[in-house]
């Protein structure tokens, strides 16, 4: 038995395409016999098994297709040869188009638009004005929001972050508890992981990695074979491309936190303090002769050890 009919009394022009309103002829789910849906291009587009429905003013046209116990509400618009199944919600002003998926629980909203042959399923959220496309692959428990874009062959998944104006491309791989938000444009063959962030203005690409507690922010570039992890904080215009542009250091005598230096710009980033290694002196004996003398040291240190690379 069929659950819905289409109203050929009611329809409305979309792309071109004649749609037709839908028309409930059983209860199932809260839909009521006699309640009526979106709209249709024809029944291919909707399953007439399951608990799939299309309400409000939504649209499923083309070869897009909504099945299994999946909802498209609103004004959202399904088309192409998208798929919407399981348990997926898509609706708002979402557009979800060309060959993508949409299944599992996930959830895609606002002004959000999922297509190319992208897949967003598990728990992920879509929203905002974020969009997922190409071949990129958004799962677990993602939320992706904001101005956000994740493309090409990337993926995003586990419990990741992408918001802001973030980018995502590549072959690039963030998952776990990262954070990757403001300008950050992450992309290439990197990996980003743990519950490492990347933020700002900053760039992550070429083979790198970023994991930990880590966090690269500001106008930093951190790409090629670098490795960045740890307690490490990349900031400013620093420039690394190797595990070796960088050096981690732990206040031992006081606070027990972590500080970096960073090679190609020589600066020191201390909890909020980024400076010279001379401004950082300063600021330590201002604090106390323990911190000065200390953190003194280490600059000393650091100027020894360069001195020596560079012969």
């Amino acid at each position: 038995m069929k659950k819905y009919e289409l109203l050929k009394t009611d329809s409305i022009q979309h792309c071109g395409v004649t749609l037709y309103r839908i028309k409930a002829l059983i209860d199932f789910s809260d839909v009521k016999a006699g309640q009526v849906g979106g709209y249709v291009e024809n029944e291919r587009n909707l399953s007439q098994e399951g608990k799939a429905w299309v309400y409000g003013e939504a649209r499923v046209s083309g070869n897009a297709r909504v099945s299994g116990n999946a909802r498209v509400s609103r004004n959202a618009c399904v088309s192409g040869n998208a798929r919407v199944y399981g348990e997926a919600r898509v609706y708002g002003e979402t557009r979800v188009y060309d060959s993508a998926h949409v299944y599992g629980e996930a959830r895609v909203s606002g002004d959000a638009e999922v297509y190319g042959d992208a897949r967003v399923y598990g728990n992920a959220c879509i929203y905002g004005n974020a969009c997922i496309y190409d071949d990129a692959r958004v799962y677990g428990k993602v939320r992706v929001c904001g101005e956000a874009r994740v493309y090409d062959d990337a993926c995003v998944f586990g419990d990741a972050r992408v918001y802001g104006d973030a980018r995502v491309y590549g072959g690039a791989c963030v998952y776990d508890s990262t954070r990757i938000y403001g300008n950050a444009e992450v992309y290439g063959d990197t990996r980003v992981y743990s519950d490492a962030h990347v933020y700002d203005n900053a760039w992550v690409f070429g083979d790198a990695q970023v994991y930990d507690q880590a966090r690269v922010y500001g106008d930093a570039r951190v790409y090629d074979d670098a490795w960045v992890y740890g307690e490490a904080r990349i900031s400013g215009n620093a420039d690394i491309k190797n595990e070796t542009d960088y050096i981690l250091f732990k206040n031992n005598w006081s606070s027990g936190r972590f500080f970096t230096y960073t090679k190609s710009n020589k600066m020191w980033r201390v909890g909020c303090f980024h400076g010279t290694g001379d401004e950082l002196v300063k600021k330590a004996y201002e604090d106390s002769q323990l911190s000065g003398d200390h953190y003194k040291l280490y600059v000393e240190l650091v100027k020894k050890m360069e001195e020596i690379e560079n012969g």
